[in-house]
């Protein structure tokens, strides 16, 4: 069993992540056509719950697993790591069981206290009950193999946790359907108790195709003084805990959005139908983009974790360093292209996907945030890797606060509108990036290639005016946008690459750590002279 080094990691998130996303986007497409609007507003009064409670039982455990087993591992404590899976797994069990049973017997509760205003989700918020459980136990199983550094078990769950989830929603939806729309959508909540069981089941495939190499070590290693089950638990809690609370503050600062921007609107001069439009454009269509396009960064800072805690386990600091410094070179590469082809394209892109130009000038705006979510996403994963998890939250904590001061000034501007709230969520990204990096060159320290910079601006310059002339082109002779669109970004993409090859941007050792084919596309490349060392 190899084990996969930070890179290859990220790749095969990326990839999963991808997938995840296209099966989530089909299954939204069958749901809100056998639902309805109603059907869906059961649903999502349900799911937020499902989510907070969630967040409590078991957000961050795999990010805290995976550091403490990364740790042990640096040190070739097998029987150390395997008694930190073996204590979470036991305590997580337990504390998954209780939420379950708390969410399905406080149903009735949230609906008699009018927390639900619909007394039709009651069957939606019980139906979620069971996925608590399993979610909450596969997360130590995850978080154990990411502190191996093997990326491909918590991928391949991933992807059938969430096919199977969709499969079992639109079949229960659609069964249910003849009872009542109250008992479809609970059928929809109901189908994310079996994926995660689905993706439970492959983890447990996984760990007992590797069990015999986990005994195996155990047997050969040095034994190392065992650390108490309350002592395990008390450093993952401390570890998770901060996790956990950016993962709540998230839904919290969209919810405040929810209760700012439209207002702040209307203070504009724009009517509550106007304001709803405008903030359906820049949380709605502009946010979910920035989200996709940030889907390698999020690959990579769960990647870097387990792997800068190996290094700094064995206070190696040459290699903190050259990982983090690696990790932010490969966030530039990804987001600084991304966010000029967004922009550019803006809107093609609204027409394309949303079929109006009015998200546009959102999307423009938003196409900031992929450099600077990018940044925040990657240094939060090198802080984490370090232990310092309390860190980015209290980051986002004082750039959430900034966001929601700039959001109520900003947005009850007339001349700016909808616009000054887009800006307040750049800034929001860019606070919490600055704060962030500012810590990373602090405890590991970093200097700025100027050189390298350039050339992705180099290139980045070269691919935008392909991409502009492209689309006119096409434009001129089809005159049709979505394969105008499509093919400049297609075009983009590969005048990008180019370039970078032909300027020297992209190293030998970069292309060797592309898994798989890598060194195949040295070996082709060094004969045409097109790489660097």
């Amino acid at each position: 069993m190899s084990r996969d080094k930070f890179i290859k990691g990220a790749l095969i998130l990326t990839i999963a992540g991808v997938i995840v996303k296209l099966i989530g986007s089909v299954n939204r497409i069958f749901l809100s056509r056998l639902l309805g609007g109603e059907g869906i507003g059961l649903y999502q009064m349900a799911y937020p719950i499902y989510l907070l409670a969630l967040s409590i039982s078991s957000a961050g455990i795999p990010v805290a697993i995976s550091i403490i087993v990364a740790e042990k591992l640096a040190k070739s404590d097998y029987h150390g790591a395997n008694r930190v899976f073996r204590v979470s797994l036991t305590v997580l069990a337990i504390t998954g069981f209780i939420f379950s049973f708390l969410l399905y017997f406080g149903a009735g509760w949230l609906i008699e206290h009018h927390f639900v205003r619909d007394a039709r989700a009651y069957y939606a918020i019980a139906a979620l009950a069971p996925a608590i459980f399993f979610v909450t136990v596969l997360s130590s199983f995850r978080g154990y193999f990411q502190g191996f550094q093997m990326m491909t078990p918590t991928a391949v769950s991933q992807i059938v946790e969430q096919f199977i989830r969709v499969v079992t929603m639109v079949a229960f939806a659609y069964m249910l359907m003849p009872r009542g729309l109250e008992f479809a959508a609970a059928g929809a909540s109901f189908g994310a108790g079996p994926g995660a069981f689905a993706g439970l089941c492959v983890l447990l495939y996984f760990y007992w195709r590797h069990r015999s190499f986990f005994l195996k070590k155990q047997q050969e290693q040095i034994r190392f003084s065992d650390e108490t089950g309350m002592h395990i638990m008390a450093r993952i809690v401390r570890l998770a805990l901060p996790v956990s609370l950016a993962n709540i503050m998230l839904p919290i600062v969209s919810n405040i959005d929810l209760l700012i921007v439209p207002a702040r609107l209307e203070v504009a001069g724009y009517s509550v139908e106007q304001a709803t439009e405008l903030f359906g454009y820049l949380t709605g269509m502009a946010l979910p983009l920035v989200n996709l396009s940030t889907i390698p960064t999020a690959s990579l800072a769960a990647s870097i974790v387990p792997s800068i805690s190996e290094a700094f386990a064995l206070g190696d600091k040459n290699s903190i360093y050259s990982r983090a410094v690696t990790a932010l070179r490969i966030t530039n590469l990804i987001t600084i292209p991304s966010f000029v082809g967004m922009w550019l394209l803006a809107e093609p892109i609204s027409q394309l996907l949303y079929g109006t130009l009015e998200a546009a000038v959102s999307i423009s705006i938003m196409s900031t945030g992929i450099v600077l979510l990018g940044l925040h996403q990657v240094t939060t994963g090198i802080l984490q890797g370090l232990g310092r998890t309390a860190i980015p939250v209290m980051n986002m904590a004082l750039s959430a606060v900034v966001k929601i001061a700039l959001a109520w000034f900003l947005t009850a501007i007339p001349t700016l509108g909808i616009k000054g709230a887009g800006w307040a969520s750049i800034a929001d990204f860019g606070l919490a990036a600055t704060l962030n990096l500012y810590f990373v060159y602090r405890y590991v320290g970093f200097d700025v290639d100027i050189k390298s910079i350039l050339r992705i601006f180099a290139a980045v310059a070269v691919m935008g005016l392909s991409v502009v002339f492209t689309y006119d082109m096409v434009m001129t002779y089809l005159m049709r946008n979505s394969l105008a669109t499509l093919i400049s970004i297609g075009v983009g993409v590969v005048v990008y690459a180019s370039t970078l090859l032909l300027i020297g941007g992209i190293a030998e050792r970069d292309l060797a750590r592309i898994p798989r084919i890598g060194n195949t596309l040295v070996l082709i490349l060094k004969k045409f002279g097109l790489l660097r060392r």
